[in-house]
């Protein structure tokens, strides 16, 4: 138990530097596109987010896998795939619309109201509706998020120690996120509005990567021997093991 507890602890704290820096280039990715439509954010968002889940994926069944190898590949598809979708839609989806709410930064602004006074088209009914909306991407983009956990959970099942940059990971993460809350922003980007979500996009995606990394995995295995110093993230290094 206390194996496990610390290398939660030393998880959280290796994870903190590259989240700061994660959630500095998302504020510049907001501040990049915060003039372009609601549909550029929404068409980014498909990009980044399902390739945050695929990375998940690997990381989550690799992981699973590595501690507990004699197990069934249906065994490490659910835990594979529980683990990205549930830890990608609560750090991309459901944590960035909680901070929008928060924010206020879903609630149309009056030049807003009467620009759409004519009533929306086809196209932007969906988008322009008032209030903060929540974009699950496996259920609505379900066509390229859920083979890319796929994807992912087999790229883990044949080779579990991919290499992949940990940085890019979290970069991707947290564009992911910045663009679900861009989708939604009807507000300036004040300096309140851009501290604000610096803050949220560093919690979207500091807990659910350490979730989705160490703890979700762990829950499925039956005996693990966790020594912090031996867990596959070296964060001191360039690359780290999946």
């Amino acid at each position: 138990m206390r194996g496990r507890l610390g290398a939660i602890l030393t998880e959280l704290r290796s994870h903190a530097p590259f989240t700061l820096f994660g959630a500095v280039t998302g504020i510049l990715a907001m501040f990049l596109f915060v003039k372009a439509p609601p549909e550029t954010s929404h068409r980014l968002f498909q990009v980044f987010h399902p390739t945050h889940v695929v990375l998940s994926a690997i990381v989550t069944a690799s992981l699973f896998r590595l501690y507990q190898r004699k197990t069934s590949f249906w065994v490490v598809l659910v835990v594979g795939y529980l683990g990205a979708i549930g830890t990608a839609t609560l750090s991309d989806c459901v944590l960035p619309f909680f901070g929008e709410t928060i924010l206020g930064v879903a609630v149309p602004t009056h030049a807003d109201e009467h620009g759409h006074e004519a009533g929306p088209g086809p196209a932007e009914e969906h988008d322009s509706a008032p209030g903060p909306r929540l974009h699950l991407g496996f259920i609505e983009d379900w066509y390229s998020v859920n083979p890319a956990a796929l994807l992912g959970i087999l790229i883990a099942w044949f080779w579990p120690r991919t290499k992949f940059p940990h940085a890019g990971h979290i970069l991707i993460s947290t564009w992911a996120s910045s663009f679900h809350m861009l989708m939604n922003t009807h507000r300036e980007l004040s300096p309140t509005l851009l501290l604000g979500a610096f803050v949220v996009l560093f919690i979207a995606v500091w807990l659910p990567c350490c979730f989705s990394d160490i703890i979700f995995p762990m829950f499925f295995v039956r005996a693990p021997h966790l020594h912090p110093e031996h867990h596959h993230h070296h964060h001191s290094q360039e690359e780290v093991q999946a």
